[in-house]
């Protein structure tokens, strides 16, 4: 694996950040799929859910996948869009806290399961829980939110085709 150091700007000056090179420009070097993923996740953007609602999804898959460029936009984006540290902090164990509501639950529960699809199926109950807080197109929609970023996150894991830098 290729990496480049860069000086931590917040850091000591001897102290320096390790940065993975990109492996695999997929996007540039397919550039008519990747303009169709673009689209895709232009469409997908255009729904009634909450903005903030969707960034807390794209995170959470985001952290399961492993794909440290979308963490990194993603919990960016849900900062700029009003999002407290305090609940970022805590989405990996949003289950453990207080801190979200019965929708968020209901949607960081659907999103884990269908991220983790190796792992069983969507469970009837998991199903019924998120049904039971968004109405049907909004379920659909969010469906179709957590679909693009699993997309989006196996790009990014897998060729890391986006610098991430300091």
């Amino acid at each position: 694996m290729t990496t480049e150091t860069v000086t931590a700007e917040a850091a000591a000056p001897e102290s320096a950040l390790v940065v993975p090179a990109v492996r695999l420009a997929v996007d540039s070097l397919v550039p008519h799929v990747n303009r169709a993923m673009n689209a895709l996740d232009a469409a997908a953007r255009k729904v009634s859910l909450e903005a903030p609602l969707l960034e807390l999804v794209r995170a959470r898959a985001s952290q399961l996948n492993g794909c440290a460029y979308c963490v990194d936009t993603h919990t960016k984006d849900a900062l700029e869009g009003g999002e407290s540290e305090r609940r970022l902090y805590a989405l990996p164990v949003w289950r453990e806290t207080p801190f979200f509501t019965a929708r968020e639950r209901a949607a960081l529960e659907l999103t884990e399961a269908v991220t983790r699809l190796a792992d069983g199926h969507v469970s009837d109950e998991v199903f019924a829980r998120a049904a039971a807080e968004f109405e049907e197109t909004q379920l659909a929609e969010l469906i179709w939110a957590i679909t693009v970023i699993n997309a989006w996150n196996r790009l990014g894991a897998t060729a890391r085709p986006w610098p991430l830098g300091a």
